[in-house]
């Protein structure tokens, strides 16, 4: 099927729902026909719930770059750069080999805030995408650089949240 033009999307912002906002697209591609690859990156917690929905999809390759630990945003491991950058060199796979129509890179406005990746890498690679392929970067502290190029921001706002008053996520709504 393909696309005929494929656009830039950002969903940012302070509120919940930017990783389900882009997997809800996923799912509605897919079930379009369209080939889907999910580049999560700083995750790698094992009981994600989209790992056993969209990651067994057939239309939808899913894969993680990070330890199940969080990242330390004022002291980052080596090894929270390393995965960072493996994920960036298979961005750059994946947006080259032509197999795919949606590519969704998943927290990747985090991993810039925190320092694991180069605002110039991230350019670069919306610079180079194929016009045929969407492409949505995720997470909050977008940087204006990223806002401008795209083609399509969505800004989540918290307007209120269970976490204020102590409510814990529930495993099948927050992961």
């Amino acid at each position: 099927m393909g696309l005929k033009r494929g656009l830039v999307q950002v969903y940012t912002g302070e509120g919940k729902g930017k990783t389900t906002a882009a997997l809800g697209l996923a799912m509605r591609a897919a079930g379009h026909g369209l080939k889907v690859y999910i580049i999560q990156f700083m995750k790698g917690w094992p009981n994600y719930g989209e790992l056993k929905t969209v990651g067994g999809h057939p239309q939808i390759t899913l894969r993680q770059f990070g330890r199940p630990e969080f990242v330390d945003p004022e002291k980052p491991e080596p090894v929270d750069r390393e995965m960072a950058q493996e994920a960036l060199r298979e961005t750059r796979r994946v947006l080259t080999c032509g197999s795919y129509d949606l590519v969704i890179l998943d927290e990747v406005n985090v991993a810039l805030k925190y320092g694991l990746i180069e605002l110039r890498d991230v350019l670069a690679l919306i610079e180079e995408k194929p016009k045929h392929l969407e492409l949505v970067l995720t997470g909050r502290y977008a940087p204006p650089e990223v806002i401008e190029r795209a083609d399509l921001v969505t800004e989540m706002r918290e307007v209120k949240h269970p976490y204020r008053i102590g409510i814990e996520g529930q495993e099948g709504i927050e992961y």
